[in-house]
């Protein structure tokens, strides 16, 4: 949340300037701060999906699915350490994969990395075997990303 605040000019120079600032780094240190941190990430993780995937956002998925900068964020996000990040990472990572107007840089960070997602998906979360909807997800994924052919030069 902090991170957040502070990408703000006026909020950082409220934080940075808090007698209360220096208390943050006690409160990093203890077991509670990791839970919190995490829960955190994965709400907004999920509501980013939520976001996205409402068809009355169509422009702003359209426009987000669109960016370079966005699916390199999505990939990252798949690797976290925790699972619940990753779940809801994929969820924003298929629009980018199933969305059949790629734009040609999207295409070629899939084209790039191709053989690694393809191996990362068929070993992505398998615990989750009674999720027949994620499984079926995660193979249609991976058939869209194997079919992807390099551009004719």
């Amino acid at each position: 949340m902090l991170r957040e605040c502070i990408r703000h000019e006026p909020l950082a120079k409220i934080v940075l300037h808090s007698e209360h600032f220096k208390d943050f780094f006690g409160y990093v240190e203890m077991s509670t701060f990791d839970i919190a941190s995490d829960a955190f990430a994965t709400f907004k993780a999920s509501l980013l999906g939520e976001l996205l995937l409402d068809r009355h956002n169509f422009t702003v998925m359209t426009r987000y699915i669109s960016k370079p900068e966005n699916l390199k964020l999505m990939m990252n996000l798949l690797r976290d350490k925790s699972p619940n990040i990753q779940f809801e990472a994929f969820h924003v990572f298929k629009v980018f994969v199933a969305n059949p107007n790629k734009t040609q840089p999207i295409v070629d960070i899939l084209l790039k990395n191709q053989t690694k997602l393809i191996d990362f998906l068929s070993n992505f979360q398998k615990d989750r075997t009674d999720d027949e909807q994620f499984n079926d997800e995660k193979t249609y994924l991976v058939k869209q990303i194997r079919d992807l052919k390099k551009p004719a030069s």
